[in-house]
């Protein structure tokens, strides 16, 4: 049992961990939930805001009846305004107008003062709430600027707290660490910690559709930042809180996938967290399934539901964004690949009948694209066609695959829509997935009812 503490901000910290059980399969890879919405501030933020203003303390940066200014998307407000209340600062914050009113009349009950600022604009645009913070910085005596996006110690915060409490309460033994990037704090310092445990940890961040991480890391340059619905993770700019070495991969979502697996947690796992734990949470769950039993995922969750009732667990808003009816013409192959494994079983040519069976068995497949050298879909061959040659006398178990597929038919671009996709299935059972000349993914009729189903 806890003992009593001195005063809030000595509760910040020890958040447990929960494994899920109904957004993952039974023969999927074990997915253990940080829960960093049980901070007392609401959001795994008490943590950096708490180092960043207890060393701007010590170092004397921070004085006695300073006022702290801000520019934050909330939940870092929140931590600062928990800790200047405490410690008796006053607080100003900058906060976009995407954001919900839940969190801004939360910063305003800690007694902060909250100027909202456009969203639509770049974040060196005067009016942006990054730019505007800085002016109220630079024009307000005796004040102090944490300076989230680009303080180092926004990740040796993490480096310090979230990635030692991981480490010991898994012992170690997990595989895979996933959180969201926003500033890029809290990933950058718990995976750089925790590498420093494991080096072979894999560590993924979570970047929605709009933001400029995905294009960043993969290809160097950012991408053109457009607006997205979900909050607290993404940018429109780079932050020198994110360091790029301790993270193996980024993975894209979107508001869809976000909104729906994060009332997916509440509904069936009674996890209340935001938008952007349902991001990570969908990535996690779709590489518990790639990965299968015997691997175990660490994911991170931001912070709570509590601050978007009246946005994503309010089903009229979800509505009007279209997020119940979006219509299945609008979306891509793509948006379907990008909910599960592209894992893609072939064989070649020249491989024997008895080969190719014994994949089929031991994956649980019915079907295979025939592949060339190039990897380019030259044929399929079925279970059932190998089957019956056998049963007939026509065929022997070191004879080719080759003798015995059939000409490759459905092939269709990453970029078909949905309605194009029902067409080839109607005529084939499965549709293969080209990009290029080379094989990007199969889709079955299942795989097409499945992905449907997630909108109903």
């Amino acid at each position: 049992m806890r003992g009593i503490y001195q005063n809030v901000l000595h509760a910040v910290g020890d958040t447990p961990l929960v494994q899920l059980n109904k957004v993952v399969g039974p023969h999927d890879a074990r997915v253990l939930a940080k829960l960093e919405f049980m901070n007392p501030g609401g959001s795994v933020k008490d943590r950096m805001a708490l180092h960043i203003i207890e060393e701007a303390e010590r170092s004397g940066e921070l004085k006695p009846g300073a006022v702290i200014v801000e520019n934050t998307s909330g939940n870092t407000g929140v931590g600062v305004a928990m800790a200047a209340a405490v410690k008796g600062y006053r607080c100003i914050f900058t906060m976009p107008d995407k954001m919900s009113l839940e969190k801004v009349r939360r910063l305003r009950a800690f007694g902060a003062e909250v100027v909202v600022t456009p969203t639509a604009v770049p974040a060196e645009h005067p009016d942006s709430y990054y730019e505007t913070a800085k002016r109220i910085f630079r024009e307000t005596p005796n004040a102090f600027m944490l300076n989230q996006y680009h303080n180092k110690k926004n990740i040796e915060a993490h480096s310090l707290s979230t990635g030692p409490e991981i480490w010991e309460q898994t012992s170690g033994r997990f595989d895979t660490f996933i959180a969201g990037l926003g500033t890029g704090g809290t990933m950058s310092g718990t995976a750089k910690y925790l590498k420093s445990q494991k080096p072979d940890l894999r560590t993924i961040g979570v970047d929605p559709q709009g933001s400029i991480y995905y294009s960043q890391f993969h290809t160097g340059v950012p991408s053109e930042p457009h607006t997205y619905k979900v909050e607290g993770i993404g940018e429109d700019m780079v932050c020198g809180a994110l360091e790029f070495e301790h993270i193996d991969d980024v993975m894209q979502v979107n508001d869809h996938e976000c909104f729906h697996m994060a009332r997916r947690l509440c509904r069936e796992e009674g996890i209340f967290a935001g938008g952007s734990s349902g991001g990570s949470v969908h990535v996690a769950a779709n590489l518990a399934r790639e990965l299968g039993k015997n691997h175990t995922i660490v994911v991170l969750l931001p912070d709570s539901g509590a601050i978007y009732l009246s946005k994503f667990f309010d089903d009229q808003w979800m509505k009007e964004g279209g997020f119940f009816e979006k219509e299945t013409n609008q979306q891509s192959v793509a948006d379907l690949l990008r909910g599960k494994s592209h894992r893609v079983v072939t064989t070649t040519p020249k491989s024997s009948i008895g080969e190719a069976m014994l994949t089929m068995k031991r994956e649980g497949i019915s079907q295979m694209p025939v592949v060339s050298e190039k990897g380019e879909p030259v044929a399929m061959v079925h279970e059932i066609d190998l089957l019956n040659a056998m049963i007939e006398g026509k065929a022997k178990r070191d004879d080719c695959v080759e003798d015995f597929s059939t000409p490759v038919q459905g092939l269709i671009d990453p970029d078909a829509t949905l309605d194009q996709l029902k067409n080839i299935l109607a005529q084939d059972n499965v549709a293969i997935v080209t990009q290029g000349k080379g094989l990007h993914g199969i889709i079955t009729k299942i795989d097409l009812i499945d992905y449907l189903s997630s909108f109903t």
